[in-house]
């Protein structure tokens, strides 16, 4: 097909279909035009909701309270330890660009009255108290300020007075100073009406009401300044039980700004402290927290759809029942506000409670304060808000009261989830929540005069002797903790929650009212022949590709199909092939600031459970909550369908219920889509009035004659534009939406229209196909050959509904949500190619940033997909979207074809390889670089169908063109290539080391992917014959002496593979995978036919066993976790830069941004049609967006807030010409990743089989005999690489740029290609000046390429960022002489100790990688022993060795031990503690995450996740959380205390002991993979014993002495848990021939049992035991 002329569909012969195609294209969008970017237009770069593209935060937050010291107001001793606290969490916050004005820090108090005595009175002791932020400009201040006295007076608030907060103004950092508000305290005497009002509840909410109103007013009088700096308006808190002191500063200044915190009359019963990490460089002061009630250490997944669903509560129908809602004083009157109207958005009364310009801690705040403020008790509300994992959880087993709750609310409620620990307080009581899937620290202590310390990390209240304590814990998954601040009583998890469940009989409520609907057989039936189902599959947009890849797939296997080489073919909006809507919505995922979560291994805590029915007000509790329709799933058959009919009938439960048909006639045209989709919402909307509570939207046609007359509204449209309408009139809570449709298949279309608000979808051309392709011949065929599972067309139709619900989870929790019922209506997707009538419309909330197709383009591409307009006789066409087709197949860029011609360019001939004659030909066959053949390979993708955004864009230089002769040579521009991350495993060993060789030739960057890599190519090749021969290298050809195998980038990835201390120091920079191109939110995926004993050995995993890597949420939960890691790797090895890799998507701008300010060297920005070995079909087609969009917001957002010189960018994702890498730069990159185009110059011809291990040229097979046909080598690929760097010369020197330096960030040099943009009918309506004007001038400020430091600039490239005071200890540890002295020599002993404070993090980390530079991993001999006292900083003894032996008397906090290789780790509490060591937590969450080796003891209990990807370390705890062994490949751990639930999920090696002494260990096994025994061979009872003997040497374990002094009866309450791969062996199975070598430590010498020293300071018992 031409691709120079428009493109127009295949003509049609049915002459209605012609009613579409002669109607003229819109016009309504705006042509870009052919200049550079405007400067005056506004830009949309950073249009959405705020918290998601301007800024996001996380921090370290805590409380501390005591209600008996002190007197009736407690204390200043209080305050003190909670502002110490704060100080020592300094490391959890950051600062803005000046690099001293802290994000933000606060505390929450009790209102100190003797402080303000001169406003309290006999008559009213406690007044209302005002902590307000006004303007600096004194009229300005004065005029806010008579208005609140005014709004005050009016609702009969007594105005006492002002005062002036004494604040410190110096100590504040340029940015913070310059945006500083005029901070004032105002006091209110309540009115008289509430003179009753003992418990002050009324006059709480008459404050809360009053406050809502001051923005009312202030917004109608004209006092509104925000864009103004020191003009804002802020009540921080107005209350009379509460005060909040905030300020954008660091911790420790909070002290010095506010000098009422250092005053002795400020005391209080209890603090809540936060401080706050920003990712904007110049937050807002209003930003800090805490906020009102509620100090919040996470993110809000889910803030979209939430805040759209309290809005669509905001129209009730109740608030007619309120006689006077401007009467905010009336006890009773205000208690019905509250209660019954529901978020009270009376715009002419109360300013709004949800907004999306505000962040999402303050939106979860202020409905968190609302529902405090009705019926609920803080920690009902936040139960309801935030609910744990309630279903099947063990821990509530003996509690169905809880349980019951939980039904309820969450019938009420849409739960806000996302990675979160809340502390709160109402000023009644204080406490802390976790989310559901415990991804935030807490821990918390107990002293023994009743002060109860909760904090992000334990250790920071200075002072505090471990012999005060009585009692050590922790938060886990869900759970909670409260304070009464009037009894000082402490409730634990269950006591809060059983006190709250038990208000109400949930129970009886749901017995009596709520309906399920559980999973039923669907029906055998056909609903149309198969010539009718053909013609309804191809009028949907099916293809034969999405019945015989998708559908056979997921109705024969039950699961999503798998697949490889990432996503080539032309985004949709440029595409020349109609296409289903769905395809232009990109799927949102996590990164950095929220973590994804794991639905493999943890869907223990997520739920697709859905309702139907009508909702009741969530303030107001009754048994009417409970009536609704529940399902198990949101895939509904026709059984399902049919039992939800007859609960209309009035015996059933009488749910009222209407079908609403979105077909229209065809005849309508293309402007007959408008008309039909209001018909539909008018028909909905007066459904719901007269009580429709089951609303179905259905496009359903009964046969043949009806397909052909009519045509539909796609299904995201019409659920789309119902769901805002009924939201509009304030009826959405009514009402339950069914979407009964055959245009979704694909587990992306059913997010889509869950995500947009369906509650339930009723696939039912989908179920059909599954029918259709059951009774097939062929399938038939299949189950009789045993290729295909024998099934029923039941089963099979189950078994497509379970490979969606796996699917729906999956795409969940890429977004680290749980819940569906979160995910309905949130909307977590991009429009890439929508115009803004149909987002306005059905989308409203969704960003679209380069415009795009109109409602009368969708109904136009709706009617091309109808067999007859595609000439398919009646036949599915198969049109290519995901494997290349010739003739009517979708154009794929990378093809069989083009690889053919990069072939002939670079010299390469498929056919020449080591299983061919290649040692007999000259220079191993590689031909002569052909700069023709290069022309023809760069023509043919120039000339080639538009595919991605910057095929729009066209160069305009604002110079002359030059000779070429003065452009700086092209070693200059090489230096910045990169390959992309791909590991061995995904490749073969002769690619991935021949890429590494020819990039390191280059000077470029090549990078090891996430497999690590053999040690042996850390050294130079020298051993290289005259015929390009290596010994050490056999297998590969074309070397040369000098050459270097060894990857310039070592990545670091979730599942841990290969990662070492070696393998950290011999890199020279160390890439953290936050996301991969392909599959972003997922983690890596090798297929065990891959997994040869090579890559196992080099993985430290089975060989044959599938990999499958966790999602990166273990070790790094937010922002300052990726914090952490990136300490973590700069402690390891000072010299590497570090580099984090994240995906474009919309809000990658602020990422990046904190990610600068996290001290990373590099971002990598990676496009979502990255090549991958190996991820579900889905993932490759529907998430993440295009680099262009991804690189210019990073590069934009970090221009604006000063950060740019910080990094250096680097961007990745089919990048392939000369062309591409000036466009790129123009946009802002300074390095360029290639990644499959790279694979293809070494020989890959795109045969699209990674996954099977079947490529026929090697590339990317671990089969030796394919490999051998692997035909590139090293010049190959450096050829390629110097035809794109000429071709980048060519482009400079038309452009007349000698430097390469000099176009980057240049985005005003391209411009729009009018003849481009015209090609494609679709794209009329795509505009791209919105966007790109965003980008930041740089034509003469050009400093952002160089680095600042404290000597000056220097290059970006040359500068490695340094830890600061938190490596001191570290340093301080290496610079021990007699340490110095024992690594020198290499032999020898020292002992040596240190005091150590949780803000020394990552200690031994540096000594290690001092030791593994000398000596590598294993070749150390001699002995270190550090010994540290007090509580550890994070990443306590990560990446020991051998020879390193490591002792803590403390307590430590996450990530102990984390990649361990050897040595040993001890950590003990201190002698004089006064708790129980094995009752209480000692080390923090993922403990020995990755370790590859060593002993680790600790003697107290672990947090979450202990041992996750543990391959080689041997481990004793005394209790540990849950997902204990999650992904463990190797060593042994025996817990000899309770665990969390989902032990051994993903286990595939190793061994694990759990002690069980209360029978409950059973219940929290995930025995997807491991099975459990009891420990009966003799062998695997002395491995136990060993250690536990050993255990009990190294810490006095009083747990461990238990056990062992009555050894035949504790031993019987062990379980062992085991995986496959272990099964056979004498640890597990007993053998017949006795066994000689028995491992019971990973730094032992094989057959050594005992390791306790006989008679050294044991009793004579216990020696003679240990002897035994």
């Amino acid at each position: 097909m031409s691709c120079r002329r428009l493109v127009v569909f295949a003509i049609l012969a049915a002459p209605v279909a012609m009613a579409f195609l002669s109607s003229p294209p819109s016009t309504s969008s705006k042509v870009g035009l052919s200049m550079a970017w405007p400067k005056d237009q506004p830009t949309n770069m950073f249009d959405g909701p705020a918290p998601l593209v301007q800024e996001r935060d996380a921090c370290g937050v805590g409380f501390v309270a005591n209600v008996k010291e002190g007197g009736p107001f407690g204390s200043h001793k209080v305050l003190t330890q909670g502002l110490s606290a704060l100080g020592c969490m300094e490391h959890r916050g950051a600062c803005g660009g000046d690099g001293v004005s802290g994000d933000g820090a606060g505390v929450m108090t009790g209102i100190p009255w003797k402080l303000f005595q001169e406003f309290t009175t006999d008559e009213c002791p406690e007044p209302g108290v005002g902590m307000i932020f006004l303007p600096r400009n004194a009229m300005r201040r004065k005029a806010v300020k008579d208005l609140i006295e005014d709004v005050c007076q009016a609702n009969e608030l007594q105005f006492l007075g002002w005062r002036e907060v004494p604040v410190d103004n110096s100590v504040l950092g340029e940015l913070a100073y310059q945006a500083r508000p005029s901070i004032w305290q105002f006091f209110v005497q309540p009115p008289k009406r509430l003179e009753d009002d003992k418990d002050r509840d009324g006059f709480e909410r008459t404050l809360y009401l009053v406050r809502r109103r001051f923005g009312v007013q202030l917004a109608k009088q004209g006092l509104v300044w925000n864009n103004e700096e020191g003009s804002e308006t802020y009540v921080a808190s107005f209350s009379s039980r509460t005060i909040v002191y905030k300020a954008m500063v660091q911790s420790a200044v909070l002290p010095q700004f506010y000098k009422d915190l250092a005053n002795p009359d400020y005391t209080s019963k209890f603090v809540i402290y936060h401080r706050r990490y920003s990712t904007n460089t110049s937050p807002r002061w209003p930003l800090a927290q805490p906020m009102r009630v509620v100090g919040h250490n996470g993110e809000i997944n889910t803030l979209l759809g939430n805040v759209n669903w309290i809005k669509a509560r905001e129209a009730s129908k109740a608030i007619s029942t309120i006689e006077n809602t401007d009467d905010l004083v009336d006890f009773d009157n205000t208690m019905n506000i509250v209660t019954m109207c529901n978020t009270q958005d009376i715009p002419s009364v109360l300013e709004p409670v949800v907004d999306l310009g505000r962040s999402d801690s303050a939106n979860l705040d202020s409905v968190f304060e609302l529902m405090c403020k009705s019926r609920h008790r803080a920690p009902c509300a936040l139960m309801a808000m935030v609910p744990t994992a309630y279903v099947n959880n063990p821990d509530l087993a003996d509690h169905p009261e809880i349980t019951d709750f939980y039904k309820f609310h969450g019938g009420l409620l849409e739960p806000w989830d996302g990675p979160a620990l809340l502390v709160f307080s109402d000023g009644k009581s204080i406490g802390a929540s976790l989310d559901r899937n415990g991804l935030r620290p807490a821990r918390y202590s107990i002293g023994n005069d009743g002060t109860v310390y909760m904090m992000s990390e334990t250790g920071v209240i200075p002072g505090l002797e471990e012999s005060e304590i009585v009692e050590k814990g922790r938060l886990g998954p869900g759970q909670m903790i409260n304070v009464d601040l009037s009894t000082g009583a402490f409730k634990d998890n269950i006591q809060i929650k059983s006190e709250i469940a038990s208000r109400h009989p949930y129970g009886e409520w749901i017995a009596r009212q709520r309906k399920d609907v559980h999973k039923m057989d669907a029906p055998d039936e056909r609903l149309y022949d198969d010539s009718t189902a053909t013609f309804a599959q191809g009028s949907f947009g099916w293809s034969l590709e999405d019945i015989g890849m998708q559908i056979a797939d997921m109705a024969g296997a039950a699961k999503e199909t798998t697949y490889s080489m990432g996503d080539d073919a032309p985004i949709a909006v440029l595409s020349e092939r109609p296409q289903p809507l769905y395809n232009y919505f990109k799927q949102r995922f996590a990164q950095v600031t929220n973590p994804p979560i794991d639905p493999l291994r943890e869907g223990v805590v997520m739920s697709l459970a859905m309702t139907l029915g009508k909702k009741e007000s969530i303030y107001k509790v009754s048994e009417k909550g409970a009536r609704l329709i529940h399902l198990e799933s949101p895939i509904l058959n026709a059984a399902e369908m049919e039992r939800i009919a007859e609960m209309s009938k009035p015996e059933n439960g009488g749910f009222q219920q209407t079908t609403v048909s979105t077909r229209y006639a065809l005849s309508d045209g293309p402007s007959g889509l408008q008309k039909a989709l209001d018909q539909v919402c008018d028909a909905a909307v007066a459904a719901v009035k007269e009580g429709s509570e089951v609303l179905i939207l259905s496009d359903f046609a009964k046969d043949q004659g009806e397909l052909d007359s009519t045509t539909y509204i796609p299904p995201m449209i019409a659920v789309g534009a119902v769901h805002h309408r009924l939201i509009e009139e304030g009826l959405r809570m009514d009402t339950g939406i069914v979407v009964e449709t055959g245009g979704a298949w694909s587990t992306h279309h059913f997010a889509c229209l869950v995500g947009y608000g369906a509650n339930a979808v009723h696939p039912y051309l989908a179920l059909e196909t599954v029918k259709q392709w059951h009774g097939q011949d062929k399938t038939q065929k299949a189950m009789e050959a045993g290729k295909l599972k024998k099934t029923t067309t039941a089963q099979a139709q189950e078994n497509y509904r379970k490979a969606v619900d796996d699917g729906l989870l999956k795409i969940l929790s890429k977004m680290g949500i749980s819940l569906l019922s979160s995910y309905q209506g949130a909307q977590i997707f991009e429009a890439i190619g929508i115009g803004e009538d149909v987002i306005s419309r059905s989308f409203k909330g969704t960003t679209s940033r380069i415009g795009g197709v109109s409602f009368e383009d969708i109904a136009r591409e709706t009617v091309m997909m109808r067999p007859e307009v595609a000439e398919a006789k009646m036949k599915l066409i198969n049109y290519g979207f995901y494997k290349p087709v010739p003739a009517l197949g979708e154009y794929h860029i990378n093809s069989s074809d083009m690889a053919k011609l990069l072939h002939d360019a670079i010299g390469l001939d498929k056919k020449v390889s080591a299983a061919s004659n290649r040692d007999e030909l000259e220079n191993d066959g590689v031909k002569p670089a052909s700069v023709a053949n290069y022309e023809i390979f760069k023509k043919s993708i120039e000339s080639a169908p538009l595919a991605n955004i910057r095929d729009l864009l066209d160069f305009d230089s604002d110079r002359k063109s030059i000779p070429i002769e003065e452009v700086e040579p092209a070693a200059a521009i090489l230096e910045r290539f990169c390959t992309g991350a791909m590991s061995l495993g995904a490749l073969s060993r002769e690619a991935h080391e021949n890429l590494a060789i020819a990039v390191n030739r280059i000077g470029g960057k090549s990078n090891s992917g996430e497999g690590g890599e053999d040690v042996i190519r850390c050294l130079p090749i020298e051993d290289v014959d005259e015929n390009g021969r290596s010994p050490t290298f056999p297998h590969l050809a074309g070397l040369k002496n000098g050459d270097s195998a060894n990857s310039f980038v070592h990545q670091v990835a979730s599942g841990r593979f290969g990662v070492t201390p070696q393998f950290l120091v011999t890199a020279k920079q160390i890439e953290i995978k936050m996301a991969q191109g392909a599959k972003p939110g997922e983690g890596g995926q090798l297929p065990g036919p891959k997994v040869s004993d090579y890559i196992a050995g080099l993985r430290a995993s089975k060989p044959g066993v599938t990999l499958i890597s966790p999602p990166p949420h273990h070790d790094i939960y937010s922002i300052e976790d990726l914090a952490q890691l990136i300490h973590d790797l700069h402690a390891a090895n000072e010299k590497a830069g570090v580099s984090v890799k994240l995906v474009s998507s919309i809000g990658i701008g602020t990422v990046a941004c904190g990610v600068a300010k996290a001290g990373a060297d590099v971002i990598q920005i990676s496009g979502n049609d990255g090549g991958t070995g190996a991820s579900p079909l889905s993932s490759i087609k529907h998430a993440g967006s295009p680099w262009e969009l991804g690189l210019t917001e990073a590069h934009s957002a970090l221009m604006n807030n000063n950060l740019r010189d910080r990094v250096i960018i680097r961007v990745d994702g089919g990048i392939r010409t000369g062309r591409d890498v000036a466009i790129a730069a123009m946009l802002g990159g300074e390095e360029y990743g290639f990644g499959t185009i790279a694979m293809i110059a070494e020989g890959c011809v795109m045969a699209r089989v990674c996954h099977l291990n079947t490529c026929p040229v090697g590339v990317t097979s671990q089969k030796e005999e394919l490999r051998k046909k692997f035909p590139g080598t090293p010049e190959h690929v450096v050829n390629f690489f110097m035809f794109v760097a000429e071709e980048v010369r060519q482009i400079m020197a038309h452009l007349g740029y000698s430097k390469f330096e000099d176009i980057i960030g240049r985005a005003d040099l391209l411009t729009v290609s009018k003849t481009n943009k015209e090609r494609v009918v679709k794209t009329k309506g795509v505009d791209l000046v919105p966007f790109f004007s965003g980008v930041p001038s740089s034509e003469t400020d050009r400093d952002f390429l160089l680095a600042k430091s404290d000597k000056g600039t220097m290059l970006k490239k040359d500068r490695v960022h340094v830890n600061g005071f938190s490596s001191e200890l570290d340093r301080e540890v290496c610079n021990h002489p007699d340490i110095k002295k024992v690594i020198a020599d290499n032999k020898g002993e020292t002992v040596v100790s240190f005091p150590i404070k949780n803000t020394d993090r990552s200690v031994g980390a540096m000594l290690s990688g001092d030791i593994a530079r000398a000596h590598g991993n294993s070749g150390f001999e001699g002995k270190i022993t550090v010994r540290y006292e007090g509580s550890a900083g994070q990443s306590f003894g990560a990446f020991g060795l051998p020879g390193l032996n490591v002792r803590l008397t403390g307590e430590a906090n996450d990530y102990v031990g984390k990649g361990m290789h050897g040595g040993e780790l001890v950590v003990v509490p201190d002698g004089d503690a006064g708790f129980v060591a094995a009752d209480s937590s000692i080390v923090g969450n993922a403990c020995l995450y990755g370790a590859t080796g060593g002993d680790f003891h600790a003697n107290g209990r672990s947090g979450e996740r202990f041992a996750v990807r543990n391959s080689g370390a041997y481990a004793v705890a005394e209790g540990a959380g849950d997902h204990c062994c999650e992904y463990m490949t190797g060593g042994v751990v025996v817990m000899l205390g309770s665990v969390g639930r989902n032990v051994g999920a993903g286990m595939t090696g190793g061994i694990g002991y759990f002690y069980d002494d209360d029978d409950s260990f059973q219940s929290k096994v995930n025995r997807e993979i491991v099975k459990v025994q009891r420990v009966t061979t003799p062998e695997g009872l002395t491995q136990l014993k060993s250690m536990i003997e050993r255990h009990y040497e190294l810490t006095g374990s009083e747990r461990a002495d238990k056990i062992l002094s009555s050894w035949e009866e504790e031993s019987a309450k062990f379980w062992q848990v085991y995986p496959p791969s272990e099964a056979r062996t004498p640890l597990i199975e007993l053998s017949s021939e006795p066994t000689t070598i028995l491992r019971v430590s990973a730094s032992a010498p094989d057959g050594e049992v005992c390791f306790l020293p006989v008679g050294k300071s044991l009793s004579p018992e216990q020696t003679q035991r240990c002897a035994d």
